[in-house]
């Protein structure tokens, strides 16, 4: 059966926070999608709780960073704690890592899929709850599915299927894929209210004398989620589980503390798995789906709606034919190394916050004091740690899609994130014009001399690709975007006269001298996306505005 001409392109299983941002920025690159999920209705219970720099900037991109961050509750140090002393407290270094927002932002994940789901009503979608994704096959330029809702059955057939359906996610068993790894220890999470006296712009690890538990400020006043790392099968109904918080950190911080009965208890086993490919034919997985990590750095949720970040407009591209199905293939080449290291990453942080180690509780006050006294030595420990938490050092240096290795060479580095401060943005009117172009969901082509090629190439590929031409000067009424101080050039690392290619997902792809229109179309080209004339099934040529209100071809500010 063949699927219907104006149905869904793209099913969806799984309308948590990867499922939610798939769906969202298919749907804003006019994407036809189709969102199931198996429960009942949205989750009223948080597991992931921090939204780190790089998906801020990422929603920035969306057009949903703001709702997020006046819902949020930003934390900008790690506190350490022993037998009622204050070791040490780890504050931020973003100094070679630049954003815009340099913090990580607690907010409950009930509340970033809301937001989420908020957007995409507002572009004509909702969920369909209670929808479960009982098999699916993919078969040539197709996908048949069996859906099951009451007891029904639903058979459909879709050009392309996403699972985000989870660490037990039905599209990853029936497409065979496994997850390889480990599980190790068992924690305990709980959600309390807390009277400590604890600063609440911080999380707070608290050594409790033979293992640790770590505290993470959700919004609400006076709550907090209690990560207990040495939680071994004491029972876990809410009255044992207060009095055992109330002890261990009563123990930790020197001082009695109030625990409120808990809201919500889950014991898990800290896993560290993923798998060694993502996609299937036209069928995809991302998230927990693809990989399952340790709660120590708050990555899971993170790394998943990157992962839909990253397929979303690789997908849209070549649904609506602006790019060869080869781009697809860039995203598992992509992310699994990113899965990775994570994996990696993860595994350390899980062992530093657990601290089983007999000697921990001696050896920790030596080594925090000395690096608290060596400031610059505290200030570089401090960049590691958010190279490693705020996902703004991941790369795709080594991608298909990444041209030039960039050593030596000023500015951003092919296949690093185009990010600038706060800072920058209101001093430098460039970098101010290309945060907002970077709010564009189509690739970002930035000319530094216009050779009379932009208009060419906005013809042939402005559909899939925003050009602007920069020049020195401010330009009211014309398209080009205006980079009078020449910062934009300078922080971009572009010779005079030369061009940069930004992806739609904010990671440079190439950068180079000038060159003419021929060298562009073959760099472009050599991308996999496709001119307007040869694109199989081009639709939009008269330039009609997308969910986000831009037109193909050159674009103003």
């Amino acid at each position: 059966m063949p699927p219907e001409a104006d149905g869904p392109q793209v099913l969806i299983a799984g309308a948590g926070p990867v499922g939610l941002t798939l769906a969202h920025e298919l749907t804003r690159r006019r994407v036809r999608v189709r969102v199931i999920d198996r429960a009942a209705g949205p989750a009223t219970t948080s597991r992931a709780l921090a939204v780190h720099p790089r998906t801020l900037e990422a929603c920035h991109q969306m057009g949903l960073a703001d709702a997020l961050v006046a819902r949020g509750r930003p934390v900008v140090h790690f506190t350490v704690h022993l037998r009622g002393r204050q070791l040490i407290r780890f504050d931020t270094n973003y100094g070679r890592l630049p954003t815009a927002y340099p913090f990580s932002l607690m907010l409950d994940q009930v509340r970033t899929e809301e937001i989420l789901r908020e957007r995409l009503a507002e572009l004509g979608v909702g969920i369909e709850w209670g929808v479960e994704l009982a098999d699916c096959a993919p078969s040539g330029d197709r996908v048949n599915a069996e859906l099951r809702r009451d007891g029904r059955s639903e058979q459909v057939t879709v050009p392309w299927l996403v699972g985000a359906d989870g660490s037990r996610s039905t599209v990853r068993e029936r497409l065979g894929l496994r997850l390889v790894g480990d599980a190790t220890q068992t924690w305990l999470n709980a959600d309390v209210v807390l009277d400590a006296g604890l600063s609440r712009d911080s999380n707070h690890l608290v050594h409790t004398g033979s293992g640790t538990v770590l505290l993470v400020p959700f919004p609400d006043p006076g709550k907090w989620r209690a990560v207990d790392t040495e939680y071994a099968g004491q029972g876990a109904d809410p009255e044992t589980v207060r009095r055992r918080l109330a002890g261990s950190l009563a123990r930790g911080l020197g001082r009695p503390v109030a625990v409120s009965e808990p809201t919500w208890v889950s014991v898990f086993r800290v896993q560290q798995r993923m798998i060694t490919a993502m996609r299937s034919g036209r069928c995809f997985v991302a998230g927990d789906a693809a990989h399952v990590h340790s709660p120590a750095s708050g990555q899971g949720m993170n790394t998943g709606m990157q992962d839909a970040y990253n397929l979303a407009w690789k997908l849209a591209d070549v649904v609506r034919g602006h790019a060869r199905e080869e781009l697809l293939d860039t995203y598992a080449a992509e992310r699994i190394p990113v899965g990775g290291r994570l994996l990696s990453s993860t595994r350390t942080a899980t062992a530093l916050v657990a601290l089983r180690n007999a000697v921990a509780p001696v050896a920790m006050p030596v080594g925090l004091s000395l690096l608290k006294a060596v400031r610059p030595l505290k200030r570089r420990v401090e960049h590691r740690i958010m190279a490693g938490m705020s996902g703004l050092a991941l790369h795709y240096a080594d991608s298909p899609l990444t041209y030039g290795t960039g050593d030596g060479a000023a500015g951003v580095h092919p296949g690093h994130l185009v990010a600038c401060t706060e800072q920058d943005v209101a001093r430098h009117p460039g970098l101010r014009a290309l945060r907002q172009a970077l709010t564009d969901p189509r690739w970002l082509l930035l000319l530094f001399a216009d050779d009379g090629g932009a208009a060419e190439l906005a013809l042939r590929y402005g559909r899939a690709v925003q050009i602007r031409t920069v020049i020195p000067h401010e330009d009211e009424d014309g398209p080009a975007l205006a980079d009078p101080d020449d910062a934009l050039r300078q922080t971009l690392g572009v010779p005079p006269g030369g061009w940069a290619l930004i992806r739609p997902d904010g990671y440079l792809a190439a950068k180079g001298q000038r060159s003419g229109t021929t060298t562009l179309t073959a760099r472009l080209q050599a991308l996999h996306l496709l001119p307007e004339d040869t694109a199989p099934g081009a639709g939009d040529s008269a330039g009609r505005p997308a969910p986000d209100g831009t037109r193909r071809g050159v674009t103003t500010e």
